[in-house]
């Protein structure tokens, strides 16, 4: 809903932030938004409310919004600003996050086209109100993998037919002992079994923690997971966020425990967050 139509140097244009049902004033009072020209306001639609703020149109150029793309320090510090003000209106009421960037070239511009939106916005409230987003992340249990035990078993094994005097050295011609080779063979099959069994009770694992927590929450939606650091050695086998009433909240809290109870596997729970996730599926 990002508009251009307003790249006039002087002019100004309307951005938005987020559409609410009876949002309490005093919420986004004092909020600085993405400018420190104009406070944070609202704007009344028919059926519902933008929260919104005055800024410069040139800032939202096509040109100006690329080149703030690039600017790591400058895209971090508008998202966070429009979140801020997100999460204190979403505080008080029902709240439809709009995109980061949506701006209009002015308040009548935002009326006209939000009410094309006003089914999905009805849906949307409806669906959220007294409800968070709760992400949850998995991860395989932290013992050894599957490889790691193979190499460790099979090292083992290799240690224990010299200790015993099994004839696994070279014999004068430089060839492997008899059945040596075949030995090796299955040690080898034997990991492949492992590392195969360690992965469908990783994927297991993860059903169960989706469907337990599923049946709790309203909504769900499993996410790609998230690209580990280097230095990270553990494996992420889910990656979801769920739409929780806040009622179930402690609930939801007391079945993540117990799931790191049953599965070994470390279960990481974050939120309550505004329900961005679940805003666009009405």
């Amino acid at each position: 809903m990002r508009q251009h139509d307003a790249e006039v140097p002087d002019a100004n244009a309307t951005y938005v932030f987020a559409v609410c049902r009876d949002p309490d004033p005093s919420s986004c009072a004092g909020l600085p938004g993405v400018t420190h020209e104009a406070p944070v306001r609202l704007l009344a639609l028919d059926s519902f409310t933008a929260i919104v703020q005055t800024v410069r149109a040139c800032d939202f150029t096509d040109e100006a919004w690329q080149s703030r793309l690039s600017d790591q320090r400058e895209l971090e510090r508008y998202a966070r600003a429009h979140h801020d003000v997100v999460s204190a209106v979403a505080a008080a009421c029902p709240t439809v996050p709009l995109p980061m960037a949506t701006v209009y070239h002015a308040d009548e511009r935002v009326r006209e086209a939000l009410a094309k939106e006003t089914d999905r916005f009805r849906a949307a409230l409806k669906r959220i109100a007294h409800h968070a987003e709760w992400g949850v992340k998995v991860y395989a249990p932290p013992a050894a993998t599957a490889a790691t035990a193979a190499t460790a078993a099979t090292a083992a094994t290799d240690d224990a037919d010299r200790r015993t005097g099994r004839p696994v050295v070279p014999t004068d011609r430089g060839r492997p002992a008899a059945g040596a080779g075949l030995a090796y063979l299955e040690r080898k099959r034997g990991a492949q079994r492992l590392r195969e069994r360690s992965q469908e009770d990783a994927l297991r694992t993860a059903e169960t923690v989706d469907e337990q927590v599923g049946r709790l929450a309203t909504a769900s939606r499993r996410l790609r997971p998230h690209p580990q650091p280097s230095t990270d050695r553990r494996v992420q086998i889910l990656n979801a966020t769920y739409l929780v009433a806040e009622r179930r909240s402690e609930e939801l809290a007391l079945l993540t425990r117990t799931l790191r109870e049953r599965t070994g596997a470390e279960i990481e729970l974050s939120g309550p967050w505004v329900p961005y996730s679940f805003v666009g599926e009405v």
